[in-house]
């Protein structure tokens, strides 16, 4: 099948996929979630530091995750 041929149903179901699985990477443990909370207040925002505490999770998720909880508008 032709790229062409390929309908908007497929592309909405894989762009539902990815978020579904953004979602769930962006999902932290009670644990972990303590120690972001940890780590972050003693060194900032050094995402890749923090993030290697955490197995499994990366710098940009964890500053995704941070941001999405923790972040309070100017």
């Amino acid at each position: 099948m032709a790229e062409s041929e390929h309908s908007s149903s497929d592309e909405t179901y894989v762009n539902s996929q990815e978020r579904r699985n953004l979602e769930a990477r962006l999902e932290f443990s009670e644990e972990e979630e303590e120690l972001v909370i940890r780590m972050f207040n003693l060194v900032g925002e050094r995402w890749p530091l923090i993030a290697g505490r955490i197995p499994g999770k990366t710098a940009e998720e964890i500053e995704k995750y941070w941001k999405s909880r923790y972040s309070t508008s100017e």
